[in-house]
């Protein structure tokens, strides 16, 4: 089984000053559950080579057991700071893709004519699309098979708006990931804020927040073994 993630290479939030990425968690923790059961994994980003960390997403209060096993895996840190390039990567090659989350995706991947071509692809192949937190805004443009809105119609979910405030970036954000998915038609749901979502539509799964990380990798698992 081959799975592809997707990183962003976006690391400027907004007009703020600050920086951001992906979020470790939300790849660390796919990551080992999935490597963990023999899935061979290959890492792209818009621009290839080391993809920006969201500084947040490494502070002490953000650490679970995935992202300490990631702190000290120096083999997979080296492999990190070498992705390849989104453009030079095939659907073909793969059984199934997953976006890790952080704030980045929103201003890149969401605009990236490769990923979106890249999940076209893979929605017409008929094969599994994961993504958790704010990285289901990479299907902002994103056309399904019938040429509607990749979403429309299909039980979704990603960050929500109250999570968002709580972060205090609701007037940074290009957009807001709850807003977008219930703008295109999806049937988006969603559970306290920071407690575990996961759905699973199809060949589709949402994770609402970090803490959905791991179970979004274990439903994509679930089906690539089906």
């Amino acid at each position: 089984m081959k799975v592809l993630f997707v990183l962003t290479s976006h690391a400027e939030l907004g007009d703020t000053g600050k920086k951001t990425g992906f979020w470790v968690e939300e790849f660390a923790a796919p990551y080992y559950v999935l490597s963990d059961a023999g899935v061979d994994i290959t890492i792209a980003s818009p621009a290839g080579g080391e993809p920006p960390i969201d500084p947040s997403s490494e502070a002490p209060g953000a650490q679970t057991d995935a992202t300490k096993r990631y702190n000290g895996d120096q083999e997979l840190q080296n492999k990190l700071m070498k992705t390849t390039k989104l453009s030079e990567v095939k659907a073909d090659d793969f059984d199934a893709v997953f976006y890790p989350g952080g704030h980045g995706p929103l201003w890149d991947l969401t605009e990236s004519e490769e990923s979106i071509r890249l999940i076209e692809t893979f929605a017409k192949q008929q094969k599994p699309i994961a993504a958790v937190c704010h990285a289901p805004a990479v299907f902002a443009k994103v056309k399904g098979p019938d040429g509607q809105p990749l979403v429309k119609g299909k039980n979704v979910t990603g960050f929500t708006n109250s999570e968002e405030e709580a972060v205090n970036l609701t007037e940074v954000v290009p957009f807001l990931v709850e807003d977008k998915l219930q703008e295109l038609g999806g049937n988006y749901s969603k559970v306290a804020d920071w407690q575990p979502h996961v759905v699973r539509d199809g060949l589709l799964v949402t994770g609402q927040n970090p803490a959905s990380s791991e179970g979004t990798a274990e439903e994509l698992l679930r089906l690539l073994k089906k």
